[in-house]
């Protein structure tokens, strides 16, 4: 019996499952790359912002927190910080603390730095902060440092199956 070799979904898609999740959804997005400094004391989210030249506030970062003993995602704007309890009580949940790193890194598939709201490993509750609403494109990881995607909040929420809620500070 004559056995087919399988591609992945990075290799048919040339992208990484972030850029896969938008092109088999058919979503208009644009892709922005840039050279990671690893000596960069800014944080990935403010380097990506003056790389791609726009505002911090529409470039939007992705959190894993642990609520109640569930990881939730959080994608907050760069410039600003997770509220732990408003993530907490959008998601109907009492407690919430940052999931460690190794934590956000199993359970998306992405490193620190470079995780992605979409095309993670497994589906979490995901919450976008409702200043995502004020832009026509906000910009996400793209799935690695160095990567963002543009694209229109309702798409990224919709993708996500996210709730929108106030959640940063």
């Amino acid at each position: 019996m004559r056995r087919m070799a399988t591609r992945n979904a990075r290799s048919v898609h040339g992208g990484t499952p972030a850029v896969v999740v938008l092109e088999r959804a058919g979503v208009a997005h644009t892709r922005h790359t840039y050279e990671h400094d690893p000596a960069s004391t800014v944080g990935y989210g403010l380097e990506a912002a003056a790389a791609m030249g726009v505002d911090p506030a529409q470039v939007f970062k992705t959190l894993l927190a642990d609520v109640d003993g569930r990881l939730v995602v959080g994608v907050v704007p760069v410039d600003r910080q997770l509220d732990l309890k408003a993530l907490a009580r959008a998601v109907g949940g009492k407690r919430a603390a940052m999931a460690q790193p190794a934590a956000a890194e199993r359970a998306t598939g992405y490193v620190v730095g470079g995780i992605s709201p979409l095309g993670q490993k497994q589906r979490h509750a995901t919450v976008v902060d409702a200043s995502a609403q004020g832009y026509d494109v906000v910009y996400v990881s793209g799935g690695r440092r160095g990567l963002d995607l543009g694209l229109a909040p309702a798409d990224l929420v919709r993708l996500t199956g996210a709730a929108l809620a106030d959640i940063a500070r």
